[in-house]
């Protein structure tokens, strides 16, 4: 069976081996295509998400998922609407994980609310597969994760939650944006509907803005039925720049993988850095089930410092050579403040208690040289405890 590089050049596609054949599926930039009458097969618009750019990107992330279907959306935040859109209706409940992307945790908060939808947080992280035990309702339908999490990168254990969603017929679903396929694969652990922002690593070059959702046959179908309503549908030079990311997605992830490690060691210990957050460290809570679970540590280092807010700032306006930006997943280092961005829908207190004081910077580690990128972080501290 294809491994993961495999699947991440060329995905359960077959390539047509003739004379004169495009090595890459071009570019279909057409928002029709021919078709009269039901005997012509199926009605091909691009907003149906089966343009040939659609139909080669969602084999391509199945396979690499391992999943029976896939679907490509506008946005990540579009593939996590749709899918709590396909599936809940008024009057159903979800139980989602507190430690989520701030986005995502206003979505389920204030919006759905709206459409009669009821949400009930739970802190899986401290009280594992038991908060969510007490949450669940017989009208319960999606239990929602994020693995590892935003940006505190704790590692959960979906197996128990999901005997607790398959015993109440949930849906599991998970998103895994800061893992990757690369690192994580979510459906082998468990989980039902596997959702990632693949504007950040699956697209690797923060040109693209794009979301998957991969799962069962039956469920991609669902959610691309709600999103041919509400149609976010994800533009073909898009879908072409995120298969082309995906190419190198694997040989990505090694670099992104070690340089991380290597950046969390080196800033333990240093002056002004009050703790390192990386699952790739002893220290970390959860380092044990990361080496379990997860084929990488991942990118991501966050580093709390002991100036709080203050300090974050200036040392974030020192820097030279990483890049203030608010995304992650990129070839280049990009750092931000959570408080700024991610989690700013959140308060202060609902910060602190998913691991976020305002002291907190997180840290895309991108490909560059490890040592470059170790000078500048030194000048950004000295500059910043100068302050």
């Amino acid at each position: 069976m294809p491994r993961t590089a495999t699947h991440a050049i060329h995905g359960a596609r077959h390539m047509v081996r003739e004379p004169g054949a495009p090595v890459v599926a071009p570019i279909n930039q057409s928002s029709t295509f021919l078709w009269g009458d039901p005997s012509d097969g199926e009605l091909r618009y691009t907003r149906y998400a089966n343009n040939p750019n659609h139909t080669v990107l969602a084999a391509k992330v199945a396979a690499l998922e391992g999943t029976e279907d896939a679907v490509a959306l506008a946005s990540g935040m579009a593939a996590t609407a749709m899918t709590f859109l396909a599936l809940a209706e008024a009057g159903d409940h979800i139980v989602a994980s507190s430690h989520l992307y701030g986005a995502t945790v206003a979505l389920l908060r204030d919006e759905l609310p709206r459409r009669g939808i009821e949400v009930t947080f739970v802190d899986p992280v401290v009280g594992g597969a038991e908060a969510v035990a007490r949450a669940i309702r017989p009208n319960t339908k999606v239990v929602h994760i994020e693995l590892p999490t935003n940006p505190a990168l704790r590692i959960i254990d979906p197996a128990p939650i999901k005997e607790l969603a398959l015993a109440h017929g949930a849906t599991l679903t998970c998103d895994a944006t800061f893992a990757s396929p690369a690192n994580l694969r979510a459906a082998e652990l468990g989980i039902d509907i596997v959702i990632q922002s693949a504007t950040k690593y699956m697209g690797g070059h923060s040109d693209l803005i794009a979301g998957t959702v991969a799962g069962s046959a039956q469920v991609v179908a669902e959610v691309t039925a709600m999103s041919k309503l509400y149609g976010p549908s994800l533009d073909p030079h898009a879908l072409w720049l995120l298969d082309r990311g995906l190419r190198t997605l694997p040989l990505r992830m090694d670099r992104h993988n070690s340089n991380a490690l290597e950046l969390a060691h080196w800033f333990q210990g240093k002056k002004g850095v009050e703790g390192v957050v990386h699952p790739g460290l002893p220290s970390h809570p959860d380092h044990d089930l990361a080496r379990e679970m997860l084929a990488g540590f991942g990118g991501v280092v966050g580093i709390v410092l002991e100036g709080g807010g203050a300090e974050a700032d200036r040392f974030v306006r020192s820097l030279s050579l990483a890049v203030a930006a608010p995304s992650l997943g990129g070839v280049e280092t990009l750092v931000s403040q959570p408080r700024y961005t991610s989690h700013a829908a959140l308060s202060s207190a609902e910060r602190m208690a998913v691991g976020v004081p305002d002291g907190f910077v997180r840290i895309s580690v991108g490909l560059e040289d490890i040592d470059d990128l170790e000078t500048d972080f030194g000048t950004a501290l000295r500059a910043a405890r100068r302050g």
